[in-house]
């Protein structure tokens, strides 16, 4: 009798990539793979194959191993494929963990090269290992945004794209938070001071922790400089005075999804599914931003599955009962 529930392997992947990232962070990562019940390297048809990037201070394995009140991801894709509400998918889960708390899942001088990393290395990679048919790439949060920005990148490489609750609308999820990083930093004596205190003094990662790390995390994804010395980063405001940097501004904002959709206008359009949702109280406003690209691509006549649910951006793992079979649904069409 066949079995009913999945499997989870770990690979130990070493990458070439980011041998050199500069923050020396490691370059032999896990990767963490869900093969479904019924999983064969012979099956003719092959198996839709969704790469999972995670929110920000997250990694992929957290994602079977994390919260004991909240479902696994192993057992709720048994759960999705014993129902039949989704059928059988491989899920690849990425480690892309850096020492500024987190990943924007794109090339940078300060962080290292992760986009490539995914996409020249690990992608290859699963397809040699496993029966590979078609691609998605799927996160929430900061990996809702890598999943939207890799999705219009590389449509090549991914078919479909779904985005839960992503970074965008900068103006209304960034600015908020630049007080009282500003205030964190000048009080430790400049971001390295701080950042140093950060990884020395686990007990004090509390108050500003989140607005300081995520501000410069973010400069360090959209604002890098290797000539600067702040870690390489540029920020957006006078650490002294406290001004703000239009121009340092104006980089972070080509990063920003609500912009950038109407360039990459072409590459959604060969998309078999953009799946974008986001909670009505979501405490970062990132709302406002999945209703702009919901709004354009309406405009630009791009299909698309748009939802807004009653809730915030924390605990909504539920919400992948509904992205993961419209994936699987979308892409096990002939």
């Amino acid at each position: 009798m066949p079995s009913k529930t999945g499997k989870v392997v770990t690979h130990s992947f070493e990458s070439k990539v980011l041998k050199s990232n500069p923050l020396k962070d490691p370059y032999v990562r896990d990767i963490t793979v869900y093969l479904p019940p019924g999983y064969s390297k012979s099956n003719s048809k092959g198996f839709v194959t969704v790469f999972g990037v995670v929110g920000f201070t997250g990694t992929g394995a957290m994602m079977f191993r994390g919260d004991p009140l909240i479902e696994p991801l192993d057992k709720r894709m048994d759960r999705l494929i014993s129902r039949g509400t989704s059928g059988p998918m491989i899920i690849v889960m990425l480690d892309c963990f850096t020492r500024f708390g987190g990943n924007q899942y794109i090339n940078s001088s300060a962080t290292g090269r992760y986009e490539d990393y995914i996409i020249d290395e690990i992608v290859p990679f699963i397809e040699k290992k496993y029966n590979v048919s078609s691609k998605a790439v799927w996160g929430k949060s900061s990996g809702g945004y890598g999943s939207m920005v890799l999705g219009m990148h590389h449509p090549e490489v991914f078919s479909a794209l779904a985005d839960h609750s992503g970074d965008s609308a900068f103006e209304y999820c960034y600015l908020r938070d630049f007080p009282r990083a500003l205030e964190a930093f000048k009080k430790a004596g400049g971001p390295k001071k701080w950042l140093e205190n950060f990884w020395d003094h686990p007990e004090e990662r509390r108050g500003e922790f989140h607005e300081a790390l995520n501000t410069f995390a973010m400069a360090a994804h959209y604002s890098p400089n290797p000539r600067s010395k702040d870690l390489g980063v540029d920020l957006p405001f006078d650490l002294e005075t406290g001004e703000f940097k239009d121009d340092v501004w104006k980089r972070w904002l080509k990063w920003d999804p609500v912009r950038m959709v109407e360039k990459y206008k072409k590459n959604l359009k060969k998309l078999k599914l953009i799946y974008i949702d986001c909670g009505t109280e979501d405490q970062f406003n990132l709302i406002w931003g999945a209703r702009i690209i919901h709004s354009k691509l309406n405009k630009m006549r791009i299909k698309h599955h748009y939802e807004e649910f009653n809730d915030t951006h924390t605990n909504i793992q539920y919400r992948y009962d509904v992205s993961l079979p419209l994936i699987y649904k979308a892409l096990s069409q002939p």
